[in-house]
C-alpha cells in the first residue's frame, strides 16, 4: 500500500503545478468547499505581495494522506481542525502555525424551490430517489451530515437513497446536475460572493452537529507561505471569507 502512495506522489510531482516551487511561488492544498473563497483570497494576496499561489483542491482526507506521504505542498487549508492538528502532532507541519480561518455551515439544498421546507420534513417523508452527501469517512461536511441525520432519526432509513461524493464539491455537483434531488452541502456553495444559488434549503441548527472549524497549517517554513498565512488572518481576507458564506473567528 505504501508503495502505491509513493507511486502517487511521484506521479503528482511530474504533473504540471506539482514540481518544486520557484522562490516566489507556493503550492497550497485546499479543501474543496473552500475553493471559491481561497481563489479570491489568493488573488488579493497576489496583487498585494506579487507572489504566485498555486491551488490544489480536493477532499481533506485525501490531502492529509498525500501530505503524510510527502506531497509537495507548502500550506494546507483543511475543512476541519483534526487533520491539521494531527499533522502538527506528527511533526509534519510547522510548529505553532495552525490557526482557524473559517467556521463552515452545513445546509440541505435542492434546486427545486418547493422541495425543502423550513423544518426539512422532506427527510422524514419526502418523495425523492437520491440524497447526496460527502463521504463521512473523508469529508467533515459528510460527517456533519451524518450527525444531523442521526439526530433527526433518519440515518438508517435513508441508507438506500444516499449517494456519496468524494468531497463536498462533488456532492454539490451531484445535486446541481440532477443526479440527486437534494443533498447536504456547504452553505458557502449556495451563497457565493455577490450571488445566491436558486432553489430551497434548510440550515440545520448548529446544535445537531459538531462545529465545522476549518483550520490551516504551514507545511514548509517558506517565507511566501508564511506571508500568505498572515494575510489570511487579516481583515481583508476575513471580509472575503465572510462574503462567501463562512463565519470567521
Amino acid at each position: 500500500m505504501r508503495m502505491l502512495y509513493y507511486v502517487l506522489i511521484l506521479a503528482l510531482a511530474l504533473m504540471p503545478g506539482f514540481g518544486p516551487a520557484s522562490a516566489d511561488e507556493i503550492r497550497v492544498a485546499v479543501a474543496s468547499n473552500f475553493t471559491d473563497a481561497i481563489k479570491d483570497v489568493a488573488e488579493a494576496f497576489e496583487k498585494k505581495a506579487g507572489h504566485e499561489v498555486v491551488l490544489i483542491s480536493g477532499s481533506t482526507g485525501k490531502h492529509y494522506a498525500q501530505i503524510i506521504n510527502g506531497a509537495p505542498f507548502d500550506a494546507f487549508f483543511a475543512a476541519d481542525a483534526r487533520r491539521p492538528r494531527l499533522l502538527e502532532e506528527e511533526s509534519v507541519a510547522v510548529p505553532g502555525s495552525r490557526f482557524t480561518y473559517a467556521i463552515g455551515k452545513l445546509v440541505l439544498w435542492s434546486p427545486d424551490p418547493a422541495l425543502i421546507d423550513a423544518n426539512a420534513r422532506v427527510l422524514s417523508h419526502g418523495n425523492f430517489r437520491h440524497l447526496a452527501l460527502a463521504n463521512p469517512k473523508l469529508a467533515p461536511y459528510g460527517k456533519a451530515a451524518e450527525q444531523v441525520m442521526r439526530a433527526r432519526g433518519v440515518w438508517e432509513a435513508l441508507q438506500g437513497r444516499m449517494v456519496h461524493g468524494e468531497n463536498v464539491g462533488q456532492t454539490f455537483q451531484f445535486v446541481k446536475t440532477g443526479n440527486a434531488e437534494l443533498g447536504f452541502v456547504a452553505y458557502s456553495q449556495i451563497k457565493r460572493a455577490g450571488d445566491s444559488t436558486e432553489g430551497s434549503f434548510w440550515e440545520p441548527p448548529q446544535s445537531l452537529y459538531t462545529p465545522i472549524e476549518q483550520q490551516a497549517v504551514l507545511l514548509k517554513d517558506h517565507p511566501v507561505a508564511r506571508e500568505l498565512m498572515g494575510f489570511a488572518k487579516g481583515d481583508q481576507a476575513r471580509k472575503i471569507i465572510r462574503a462567501h458564506g463562512y463565519g470567521t473567528p
